[in-house]
């Protein structure tokens, strides 16, 4: 015999196990977007970096993760040579190649790292420095 209270009851059990099955679901919505918005695109990277150092060939000009530029000499199974400067060779694991860079752009690089180090008035002659600086100063 099915009394008042358990009538009453049937409903709300009927609720909690909607809201179970709600938090279940968002759950794992959250997983599957962690999956395509970071672990995917982060496999993709990382497959991307590994074709790159596979690739590296003798005689390729590349930088290195610590923004050094160097020409390839030589290339083994798990490292490989780079000459940093002419007659100046190191070696360096594979995973320390950032990019293969074109010639071009390894020129317009370092032309640039030149243009930073000059001090901003490099271009006027050291009298109109001199002569802006005592001029600027207060007169006692």
């Amino acid at each position: 015999m099915m009394n008042l209270h358990d009538v009453a009851a049937a409903p709300i059990a009927a609720e909690q196990s909607n809201a179970a099955v709600m938090q279940f679901l968002f759950l794992g919505l959250i997983v599957v977007a962690f999956y395509f918005f970071l672990i995917r695109p982060q496999r993709n990277r990382q497959r991307r970096q590994q074709q790159l150092q596979n690739s590296v060939r003798p005689g390729a000009r590349i930088m290195t993760t610590n923004g050094m530029y160097a020409t390839v000499v030589a290339v083994d199974d798990d490292g490989i040579v780079l000459e940093i400067a002419p007659g100046v060779e190191a070696r360096f694991v594979k995973q320390a190649i950032m990019q293969i860079v074109e010639q071009g752009d390894a020129a317009d690089d370092a032309e640039d790292e030149l243009d930073d180090d000059r001090p901003e008035d490099a271009d006027e002659p050291a009298e109109e420095r001199a002569a802006s600086k005592s001029s600027s100063k207060p007169s006692a």
